[in-house]
Parts: C-alpha cells; structure tokens; sequence
C-alpha cells in the first residue's frame, strides 16, 4: 500500500515571517537538494502543508528526522513558494519509510533521529533538483565550521513562510555543546550542533532538513535538524542540534542497498 507521502524540493527565497531564525533570502536554486515534507488536511483531500524538511540523498530516497513521521504526508520537488505553482515542482510518493531502530520517540534527546523515505518512482533533473551529497563515515567538523541551514520555520501559529530562507550557522564541537551551561549530557556524540549565538538558528518546520557544509571542494550534508528550544529558538548557548550524518552513513547505505541499491546512483537523470 503506497502511503499518501511527497517532497517538494524547494529552490530557495524567503519572504514574510522568516522560516530560519534570524535567516535571510536564499538564491533561487542555490540548495536543490532540499525537501520540503507535507501533512495532509485531514478534512480537505488534496490539500498539503509544510510540516518538516528533508534531502533528497539519491533518485529515490530522501532523508529526514525520524521525529516528522507521525501522519498522512507527502514530498515535492523543485518547490520554491510553497504557496504558488512556480511551474518548478513535482510530486512523488513515498511507498516505504525506514526509522532507525534506535530512536525513541519520547526521548528525542536519545539521538538516532533519522529516517529514510523510499520514493515511488525515480526523482529526475528538471533544472531545480539535485542530489545532496554525504560526509565520509565518521566525519567530524571543527568548532566554528561555517555551515547553512536552510528551511521553512514555522511561526507561533504553525503557519510556514510562502517561500525559502538561509543562516550560516558555525559548528559548536561536542566537547563545548556538552558542557552544562549549553546542552549539558542531551548533546550526544552523533549529533552536531551549530549556531548559539542568541541571534540566529534553526525552529520548528526546520526539522528534518539539512546542515550543508562546503568541504573538500562540494557541498556536503553533515546535519539532520533534530531539535532546539522553542518557541524561543535563537537562545543564547543553546545552538540547533542535528543528527550528525556521518555518524550514520553506514546505516543510511545498508538501508538503502538491502532494499533497492538506490545510493550507488549519485546522480539524477534530465527527463526527456
């Protein structure tokens, strides 16, 4: 049985109430590996809103927080207002969800807040959709990597911005996130956390989508967003934390080669 799930791969730019806290514009199709996850209306059929973020990772999976998959969903891709048809999206199914084993969802401090999303049929290159690429297993990023984070945050109402928003975030190393006065033992080692500033970070409807960090001359996916305080989300010592990918990426290719060998394409394939 298919569930009702899509993405919406957006293209970047932000107006309105600002998604990523203290964030700006994003060029248009500057992160074209970004997803946008949608709940349906329960009493309006075809009716779609933003919910969380995800990354495509190859042509028929993407990956999100395991904490976003709770209902009835749907992703689209090449999306850049969520409120308009840019003439830039499509939607695809999910027809299987994979929850790490390990993640407990009354404890999202526990770590392991990570899921992959099998798509129905394969993603394609329009022009606006990418693959994100993934760190090395055990990659770890120095304090103060400048890496972005990019989303739709969603307001006191739980209403999203029509459109896309960006923050450079600086990576907080775990021997700093973990002391006492910033996220104490609720800072794992396979999370990564950046931000803390008290004026900038990831909120609610940032969820799942990804930390892009440009290493090795490419743009690289090394976080998840997973959690942070809200409603006051840029609070001083307590930066966005993230499932830190390369931590998982192990997991991510068992996963996906043990039911379809989906992560040896790398690329996606213009529709003719």
């Amino acid at each position: 049985m298919t569930n009702c799930i899509r993405f919406s791969l957006w293209l970047g730019a932000i107006s309105g109430s600002p998604p990523v806290t203290g964030g700006h514009e994003a060029q248009p199709n500057s992160w074209k590996w970004q997803v946008s996850l949608q709940i349906a209306y329960a009493n309006y059929p075809g009716y779609y809103n933003h919910i969380c973020g995800g990354t495509l990772i190859t042509s028929n999976w993407v990956m999100t927080a395991a904490h976003c998959l709770r209902a009835t969903y749907r992703v689209a891709l090449g999306e850049h207002n969520l409120f308009e048809v840019d003439g830039t999206e499509y939607y695809i199914d999910v027809d299987r969800v994979f929850i790490h084993d390990g993640w407990n969802p009354s404890y999202i401090a526990n770590g392991n807040d990570i899921a992959l999303l099998h798509l129905s049929s394969s993603a394609y290159d329009n022009g606006f959709v990418a693959i994100g690429l993934l760190p090395s297993e055990g990659d770890i990023l120095p304090n103060n990597y400048p890496c972005y984070i990019t989303g739709w945050e969603l307001d006191i109402d739980g209403h999203a911005p029509a459109t896309l928003q960006e923050v450079m975030l600086p990576v907080v190393n775990h021997a700093i996130c973990s002391q006492p006065d910033w996220w104490g033992s609720e800072a794992k080692v396979t999370m990564i956390c950046a931000g803390g500033n008290g004026v900038t970070s990831g909120c609610s409807g940032d969820s799942g989508g990804p930390l892009s960090c440009y290493k090795d001359g490419r743009w690289q996916v090394h976080g998840i967003v997973s959690f942070g305080i809200v409603p006051y989300c840029n609070t001083y010592r307590k930066p966005t934390v993230f499932t830190r990918v390369s931590a998982y990426t192990d997991w991510i290719y068992n996963v996906s080669s043990l039911h379809t060998g989906a992560l040896e394409v790398t690329w996606l394939f213009p529709m003719s």
